[in-house]
């Protein structure tokens, strides 16, 4: 998509929605789990000026990928251990875009069969944006790559010497992602997995449509 000020208009409440929804899914699951960081730090609620980094969402507006401000959280804390906790945490963010990108699948496919918001200027559109931002925010964050959710989702999976591994390489996760991000290696990744779960996505909200009684 092309960068223009209707992009950026079209970009701007599917990345409210999409990246609030992501940081507060991880401050919800911290806090269930025991860790009152998030709350003392005012983090659990889907207000999207309490996440938002400046940068980061220019980032998003003008060039489609950027990034939030992380949530804090303390893994002694949790009530089943620092690595588990902080793999249930780290997988809610991008848990919680898949689910609200099959809501706006949904949203999606009921304009499909019934035009029910061609009537609303750009709202059509908009439903659409917002399901593809979801999609590529939980793809994207899922590459095992610090700082991304990913990496400590693969921390919390793999034995404890190559988990401390993979940890050691955190201080060096922001040069190794705008490496990433720069030569491009991961873009067919990003691709193919987002058209997969976009696919699955659509596949369900239509079996759902039809089976509703309307």
């Amino acid at each position: 998509m092309p960068f223009d000020l209707a992009t950026m208009a079209l970009r701007l409440p599917a990345l409210l929605v999409a990246l609030s929804f992501h940081e507060f899914a991880h401050a919800w699951a911290a806090d269930r789990l025991g860790d009152p960081t998030p709350r003392r730090m005012g983090r659990l609620t889907l207000e999207p000026w309490a996440h938002l980094d400046p940068i980061g969402t220019l980032m998003i507006l003008l060039y489609g990928f950027g990034w939030a401000k992380p949530v804090p959280t303390n893994p002694y804390f949790y009530r089943i251990g620092a690595r588990r906790g902080l793999l249930w945490t780290s997988l809610a963010g991008p848990a919680a875009n898949v689910l609200l990108g099959f809501v706006f699948a949904l949203l999606f496919v009921l304009d499909f069969f019934t035009g029910a918001f061609r009537g609303i200027p750009h709202l059509s559109r908009i439903i659409e944006v917002t399901f593809q931002l979801n999609v590529v925010l939980a793809v994207f964050n899922l590459l095992p790559i610090p700082p991304l959710d990913g990496s400590k989702v693969l921390a919390g999976i793999l034995p404890g010497r190559q988990a401390e591994a993979l940890e050691r390489l955190e201080r060096l996760g922001p040069f190794l992602l705008l490496l990433v991000l720069l030569t491009g290696v991961a873009d067919g990744v990003i691709r193919g997995a987002s058209a997969a779960v976009t696919g699955l996505l659509l596949e369900a909200a239509v079996t759902l449509w039809r089976l509703l009684p309307l």
